[in-house]
C-alpha cells in the first residue's frame, strides 16, 4: 500500500504492526526532518499515529500538553496528535489548525480513529474488504494492494463524473469505497464503524462593523493565516497567477520573510488564457524571485500519466497547468503557498454574480422571464441554446437553478452520450440544503465548499503537488479566516458586479491597482482550440478505438455526433470531449490495468522501517 504512494512521501517510510491492525505511511519531510519518523507513539506505546499534512498550531498545543504532564520524544507536529488524543479523546480534532488526514491506532482500547481536516485539503478513502478488514489510504490506488479488496466500477459515480467533472463525496469511482467527508472523523470499535462531524462553518450572526474596521480585521486574519503557514524546515515558495488571491498570499509572504519569495507561474501562448504578464507585475512589485513556464498543447500525453495520480475519473482540465506549475516549483522548493479558497470565501466566482442576476430577473419579471426567453429561443439565432437553458433554470427550485448553471452537462447532454439516467443532482443537492443557514447565497457557498472545492479544486491541488512530491498550503482556507469571511454581510463580498469586494479593499495596501482591476481568468486551458488543432488526431484516435467503443456505457452515435459538431465548429463540445477522453485514459489504466505502474518512480525512496507490537 505504501509503495503505491511513494510520490506522496519519497523521504521515508514507516510501518507499525499490531496483532489486529497495521498502519503505515510515506513521509514528505517538512518539519523535524531528522526526528519526525512515523508512526509516532505516546509514552507507553499504546497510541500510534500517522499524519498526512501539517498541524500549524502544534507549538501552542505542545506547550499546553507538556504543562499537563505529557512527555515528548520528537519535535514534530505529529506527536502532538498522539498526546492530544490521550488528553482530549475524539474532541482533539477540533483543536487542530491545519490540513490533515490522520489515523490513530489505540491498542489499549482496540480502537481505530480516522480524521480529515475541516475543508478536505487532504484525502482519505476507506473500504471494507471481502474478508472483513477496514482498509484506508490517502489515495484509492493503495486499496488495490489490499488482499480481499475487489474493485468494481460504480456506474452512479461515473454518471456524476460526467455531470460535474468529478466524483462527489462520499462516493468513489469503485463500489464499496467511501471518502471520509471533510470535518468528520470515523471510529472503528467493537467491529462497528461510525462517523461524526466535529466542525461546521458558522454563517451568522453577521458582522455589523463599518467597512474600515472590517478591512482592518480582514488584513489581520490574512496575515495570521499566511504567517502560521511559513513554519517549515525546508525551502518554500508560492504559486502566483497574477489574480488577487495568489497575489495577496505572495505579498503577505514577502512582508513576513527576510529573503525574496520564490514565485511560480504557468502561461499559455493563447493570449486569452495567459496570465503571465499579470504575475510578472506582482512579482516585480513584491521583489520576488520569479519563475515561469509556457504550456504547449501536448495535454493528452501528460493526461495518460495524470490519471494515475487522480485514481478516479477527473475532468478538470486545469489539472494540466497545475501539475506543470507544481513540477516547475519542485525544481526549487519543497513547499508552496497557494491562493485557493478566495473565490468561495469571498464570493468571487463569476457564477455567483450570474446567479444573483438570475434571481433578480426571476423576481422583477413576476415570473414572465422564463416563457419570454423560451419564446425567444425558438426564433433562432446563435444564442438559442443559451436562452433556452436560462429559461429552464428560471423555472427550477433552489438549489437546482444554481446547480444547473455550474454542472458541466445537462440531462440532454448526458442522454446523448450515455442514454437517459436518474436525477442529475441527487447526490450533491443535500450539501446545499441547510435549514440553519438563512441566506440563499450563504447556502450556495456552503454547498460549493462541500462539493466543488472539496472534490474538484482541493483534489486537483493535492494530487498534482503530491505527484511532484511537494506540499501546497492554502492560507485563504484557514478555518479561522473562513469563519470571519462567512459572517461578513453579502454586500461586503459581492457589490454590484464586483466579487471579493472587501478582500480587494484589503489588497489595496498590498498590491498595484492594475492587479485589482483585471478581469478574472481562472486557470483554464483552451480546450476548444486544442481539439480543433494539435489534439484533433488524438481525439479521433481515442473516440474510434475499439476499447472505447466497447465500454458498454456510451451511445456511439451520440459521441460521434459531438465529435463531428465540435470539429465542424457548429457547437463547442470541448468540455464533454475532455471528459470522455479523460474517462477512457482512466479506464485503460484502472479497469483494463494497462501499464498499471507509477509513471515516474521517486528517486532515492527510503527502505521500509517496521515497528512491531
Amino acid at each position: 500500500m505504501c509503495a503505491m504512494i511513494i510520490h506522496r512521501g519519497p523521504d521515508d517510510q514507516g510501518i507499525y504492526c499490531a496483532p489486529r491492525a497495521r498502519i503505515g505511511m510515506r513521509r514528505l519531510s517538512i518539519i523535524d526532518l531528522a526526528g519526525g519518523h512515523q508512526p509516532i507513539h505516546n509514552e507507553d506505546r499504546t497510541v500510534w499515529v500517522v499524519l498526512n499534512g501539517e498541524i500549524y498550531n502544534f507549538a501552542h498545543l505542545r506547550a499546553d500538553l507538556e504543562a499537563r504532564g505529557h512527555r515528548f520524544y520528537t519535535s514534530s507536529d505529529t506527536e502532538c496528535i498522539a498526546h492530544a488524543y490521550e488528553e482530549y479523546g475524539d474532541e482533539c480534532f477540533a483543536r487542530l489548525r491545519g490540513m490533515f488526514a490522520i489515523a490513530i491506532l489505540d491498542t489499549r482500547r482496540d480502537r481505530l480513529v480516522l480524521a480529515r481536516d475541516r475543508l478536505g485539503k487532504k484525502p482519505l478513502y476507506y473500504a471494507r474488504t471481502d474478508s472483513g478488514w477496514l482498509a484506508f489510504a490517502s489515495e484509492l490506488k493503495s486499496l488495490l494492494a489490499v488482499p480481499g479488496f475487489s474493485p468494481r466500477p460504480s456506474i452512479a459515480a461515473i454518471r456524476d463524473y460526467f455531470t460535474f467533472g468529478y466524483v462527489p463525496a462520499p462516493a468513489a469511482a469503485f463500489e464499496g469505497v467511501l471518502k471520509l467527508l471533510p470535518a468528520h472523523y470515523l471510529v472503528l470499535e467493537h467491529g462497528e464503524v461510525s462517523t461524526r462531524r466535529y466542525w461546521s462553518l458558522p454563517f451568522g450572526p453577521k458582522l455589523r462593523d463599518d467597512e474600515a474596521s472590517l478591512t482592518e480585521q480582514l488584513l489581520g486574519h490574512l496575515e495570521d493565516a499566511v504567517r502560521v503557514r511559513l513554519v517549515s524546515d525546508v525551502p518554500f515558495g508560492a504559486f502566483l497567477s497574477g489574480g488577487v488571491d495568489s497575489s495577496v498570499v505572495a505579498a503577505l509572504m514577502a512582508r513576513n520573510l527576510s529573503a525574496p519569495v520564490k514565485t511560480f507561474t504557468i502561461g499559455f501562448k493563447e493570449a486569452a488564457y495567459n496570465e503571465m504578464p499579470d504575475a510578472r507585475l506582482v512579482a516585480r512589485h513584491i521583489g520576488a524571485e520569479h519563475h515561469e513556464l509556457v504550456v504547449e498543447a501536448n495535454g493528452t500525453e501528460l493526461l495518460r500519466d495524470l490519471v494515475w495520480y487522480f485514481d478516479e475519473p477527473f475532468g478538470d482540465s486545469s489539472s494540466i497547468p497545475t501539475f506543470l506549475v507544481a513540477k516547475l516549483a519542485a525544481g526549487h522548493v519543497k513547499m508552496v503557498l497557494s491562493g485557493d479558497g478566495g473565490d468561495e470565501g469571498f464570493v468571487g466566482y463569476e457564477r455567483y454574480r450570474r446567479y444573483v442576476q438570475l434571481k433578480s430577473m426571476r423576481r422583477m419579471s413576476l415570473g414572465l422571464a422564463a416563457p419570454l426567453l423560451r419564446l425567444a429561443s425558438r426564433v433562432g439565432g446563435r444564442h438559442r441554446i443559451r436562452l433556452a437553458r436560462v429559461a429552464d433554470r428560471l423555472d427550477q427550485p433552489f438549489p437546482d437553478r444554481y446547480l444547473s448553471g455550474v454542472a458541466i452537462s445537462t440531462d440532454a447532454d448526458l442522454s446523448r452520450v450515455m442514454g437517459p439516467g436518474p436525477d442529475l443532482f441527487r447526490n450533491v443537492r443535500p450539501h446545499f440544503l441547510h435549514p440553519d443557514i438563512t441566506g440563499e447565497m450563504d447556502r450556495v457557498v456552503a454547498g460549493d465548499l462541500a462539493t466543488y472545492l472539496a472534490d474538484d479544486i482541493l483534489v486537483k491541488v493535492d494530487r498534482m503537488t503530491m505527484a511532484n512530491s511537494i506540499e501546497a498550503r492554502a492560507p485563504l482556507l484557514d478555518h479561522q479566516l473562513l469563519e470571519f469571511a462567512a459572517r461578513l454581510p453579502l454586500e461586503m463580498k459581492l457589490r454590484g458586479s464586483r466579487g471579493k469586494y472587501l478582500l480587494k479593499q484589503a489588497a489595496r495596501t498590498l498590491l498595484p491597482a492594475e492587479c485589482l482591476n483585471k478581469r478574472k481568468q481562472g486557470f483554464a486551458i483552451p480546450l476548444a482550440e486544442w481539439f480543433r488543432g494539435d489534439l484533433r488526431s488524438t481525439l479521433l484516435d481515442t473516440m474510434s478505438d475499439r476499447r472505447f467503443r466497447e465500454r458498454g456505457i456510451f451511445d456511439r452515435q451520440g459521441v460521434d455526433r459531438n465529435v463531428r459538431e465540435h470539429l465542424d465548429g457548429t457547437r463547442d463540445h470541448g468540455e464533454m470531449l475532455w471528459l470522455l477522453m479523460t474517462y477512457e485514459m482512466w479506464a485503460r489504466r484502472f479497469l483494463d490495468r494497462q501499464d498499471f505502474v507509477a509513471p515516474v518512480r521517486a528517486a532515492g525512496a527510503a527502505l521500509p522501517r517496521v515497528a512491531n507490537a
